[in-house]
């Protein structure tokens, strides 16, 4: 039913999936940067096709696929399903009449405010993104790092400093954005962060009370810009500052020193080695490719009782940090 060519194909459908070169058919599962590319004709749900137009090109054509609707492609029964990692994100299940394969790009399993939440059909085959496929990144309960994330804020405030949340444009910076908000602070954005946001809520998503950073008074607000590894994160006027990431890589605790940030909190878009083999067991397929995470995760998965190996396995990588 599938092969790799540069990518994970559903070869009778002639569509790549998230693979990241112009194609005649490509699915995206969600609009992040490494899953997608400028398509002659793009498959998303209609959340992704909206971030990805306003990332790639508002000119780009999307046959919209919404969560749990039926397309049919080359003989192949295509379906989405809400994978949890971003506002749209998706997993797609591929049925030829005779095998399902069930590809889940991206995914999280706890619960969102900004996202839909994950759900995982049963299929025959599984091709698993696992980038917290080690042991050592069980994450803490969502609930202790949004107490943690809070505390942190107010006791910046308390001292008088600015608290500068540095996330990904698109999908944690909101995630954080909706908790502040939640909490009480008004949160104000970096101008890459707003645009994003500003489609978010066009999706329906209500993001509570944020503004775009235009560079006025600070008191009392949370900043949220972009990771210092990207360039132009930096914002004018914020005074003193503590500075918070918010990444499932915080798991380790040298990750604060490696981004260069007073605090880093495990709050993670990804499913962490525990609902990787979660989802493994609710699938509960006869065969599981990984992907996209650590060498040696396939071998915890055949432990379990899996059959299971790398989708490419020359691909397979170390997590970082190491």
């Amino acid at each position: 039913m599938f092969h790799c060519d540069g990518g994970l194909w559903i070869t009778q459908a002639k569509l790549g999936v998230d693979v990241r070169r112009r194609l005649a058919r490509g699915f995206v599962s969600h609009a992040h940067a490494d899953h997608m590319a400028r398509h002659e004709m793009a498959y998303a749900t209609p959340a992704t096709g909206a971030l990805y137009r306003h990332r790639l090109g508002s000119r780009l054509r999307v046959v919209e696929m919404p969560f749990g609707r039926q397309v049919e492609l080359g003989g192949i029964a295509l379906t989405t399903h809400p994978a949890g990692h971003c506002l749209g994100s998706a997993m797609l299940l591929a049925d030829d009449g005779d095998e399902t394969l069930l590809y889940t790009g991206d995914f999280k399993l706890a619960e969102s405010l900004t996202a839909e939440r994950a759900e995982l059909p049963a299929a025959d085959v599984l091709v698993m993104e696992t980038t917290f496929g080690s042991p050592s990144y069980r994450l803490p309960p969502r609930s202790e790092v949004i107490e943690q994330l809070l505390e942190t804020v107010d006791r910046a405030l308390k001292e008088g400093k600015t608290p500068v949340v540095h996330a990904y444009a698109l999908g944690k910076s909101q995630e954080v954005t909706a908790i502040l908000a939640r909490a009480g602070y008004p949160v104000l954005q970096h101008a890459t962060i707003a645009e994003v946001s500003n489609v978010y809520e066009q999706c329906g998503v209500d993001l509570g009370d944020w503004a775009p950073h235009a560079g006025g008074t600070l008191d009392g607000h949370v900043v949220i810009t972009l990771p210092k590894a990207i360039s132009g994160f930096r914002l004018a006027n914020l005074g003193d500052v503590l500075s918070i990431a918010v990444t499932g890589w915080a798991a380790d605790r040298s990750a604060k020193y490696r981004l260069g940030v007073d605090v880093a909190l495990p709050l993670s878009d990804h499913a962490d080695f525990d609902e990787l083999l979660e989802a493994a067991r609710r699938v509960a397929p006869r065969k599981i490719y990984t992907t996209h995470g650590p060498a040696g995760f396939d071998q915890q998965l055949r432990e379990a009782g899996f059959d299971a190996e790398p989708l490419v396995r020359e691909r397979q990588r170390r997590l970082f940090p190491s």
